[in-house]
């Protein structure tokens, strides 16, 4: 966050192009670590980042808390989240900047329990929940709805959206299926107009994860994306 030329040098180049960074990413393993001093740590690494994302022009930091639970229960581990977003959150709400999680198959936190708890344990108005419609399906039985979850969470909870359909299986024993909107078995449009209906107006991003054909899936995500604003 001090390196003020190379930040204006970043800049100029995404502006030269007429582009905004809308969020940065970082992982959120520190922030249930059993120890004070390396919950410490990490949210001395999201002040710095979040000092960044101001500067590059950022609305939004997405945090991932994977890692293990290190001996703690996984109630202990949602109440240390929770303290560490909570602080989190209100640094980056000082800044003008929404804090946005994500849980997903492969970490402790991967149900729609933990996701409540998590946000309940963390209150603040500025900590949301990112929808991805695979983490979403999954966490919803592989139904192909994941509007179902979307509305018990409910759109006020969402931060912004990371757009992906699935078939409602995990990649090579990894995360969710990530496929291009359409190639999966997931209501997307049913989702968004869920999002649109609950007065969701953050950002909406294509989820290439691991899809081979990155353009393909956001032309068509875009496509789908323009029907639901129709």
């Amino acid at each position: 966050a001090d390196e003020t030329d190379r930040i204006r040098t970043l800049r100029r180049l995404y502006t030269s192009y007429g582009l905004q960074v809308f969020s940065i990413q970082l992982g959120a393993d520190g922030a249930f670590a059993p120890d004070d001093e390396t919950r410490h740590r990490w949210l001395e690494e999201f002040r710095d980042r979040a000092k960044f994302a101001k500067q590059v022009g950022c609305e939004c930091i997405g945090m991932w808390p994977g890692g293990g639970l290190r001996g703690q229960s996984i109630d202990q581990a949602i109440e240390r989240l929770g303290i560490s977003f909570h602080t989190a959150a209100q640094f980056a709400s000082d800044l003008g900047i929404l804090t946005a999680f994500e849980i997903e198959p492969p970490f402790v936190f991967n149900t729609e329990e933990h996701l409540r708890k998590i946000l309940a344990a963390s209150d603040h108005s500025n900590l949301k929940s990112i929808f991805d419609p695979s983490h979403y399906d999954l966490m919803n039985g592989s139904t192909g709805k994941p509007h179902e979850m979307l509305q018990r969470i409910g759109v006020k909870n969402i931060g912004y959206c990371q757009l992906t359909d699935t078939d409602g299986t995990l990649r090579d024993g990894g995360t969710s299926k990530h496929l291009a909107v359409g190639d999966g078995h997931a209501d997307i449009a049913t989702a968004l107009r869920v999002l649109r209906d609950g007065g969701f107006s953050g950002w909406i991003m294509m989820d290439g994860w691991e899809i081979p054909d990155p353009y393909d899936a956001a032309v068509k995500m875009k496509r789908a994306v323009d029907a639901a604003a129709r």
